[in-house]
Formats: C-alpha cells, sequence, structure tokens
C-alpha cells in the first residue's frame, strides 16, 4: 500500500510493490546498510551505498529512475530519502522499501549474497 506521510519528501512501498516497479525497469533498488548487512543478502541488482555514504556519492544515483532506497527495517533508508530530496532529486522519484531486506528475503524475492550484485 504505497503511501507519503505528511512532510515526508517520498513514498513508503512494500518489497512486494518494489519488486513490481523493478519488473517495469525504470527503478533501482539503493541498499544502505552496512557491508556486513549487505553480504550477508541483498536485492538482486541493488546498488550498495552505506547511508553514511550517500551524500558523497550522490553523483552514483541514476537520475532517470526511480530510486527504491532499502534497509533492515526502513529507517536508514528513509534517511537516505531525506538526503537525496535536499540534494534536489523529485519526491515522485524517491521511495522507502519499508519492509526492509530481511522481509524480500524470507519471501524468496530475488537475492544475491556476497558482493555480488
Amino acid at each position: 500500500m504505497a503511501r507519503q506521510e505528511p512532510g515526508e519528501p517520498y513514498t513508503r512501498i512494500s518489497v512486494e510493490e518494489a519488486k513490481k516497479m523493478l519488473e517495469e525497469g525504470d527503478a533501482v533498488v539503493v541498499d544502505v546498510r552496512q557491508p556486513n548487512e549487505y553480504t550477508a543478502g541483498h536485492v538482486k541488482g541493488a546498488l550498495f551505498i552505506p547511508v553514511d555514504s550517500v551524500l558523497g556519492r550522490f553523483d552514483e544515483l541514476p537520475k532517470d529512475k526511480k530510486l527504491l532506497f532499502i534497509c533492515a527495517v526502513g529507517v536508514r533508508s528513509g534517511l537516505a530519502c531525506e538526503m537525496a530530496a535536499a540534494m534536489g532529486i523529485s519526491s515522485e522519484q524517491l521511495f522507502n522499501i519499508e519492509d526492509g531486506t530481511p522481509t524480500w528475503i524470507e519471501k524468496k524475492l530475488p537475492t544475491s549474497f556476497g558482493m555480488a550484485p
């Protein structure tokens, strides 16, 4: 159930909504967790940019796709959405996958391990 809370410059989505957006081809997942969390399992094809590096690696974010930020439970990914908005990315392009990576993996959605994309 995609929704935007008052004052948030992004839309909250579920892992199922994220998977559908990825299948449509105009979105990319950005994993903002720490390296040990990422290597333990992540969304297949995700960009890996830890939340502390989002501002410094801003140029690596695709400007022509919807950005689906993910962490473990939606807190760090929400912060990353806020940072991207502060850097000028439109709120229509920013999404926070609220369920987090553990839910993605539990639902057996496409997952990679180690440093593989």
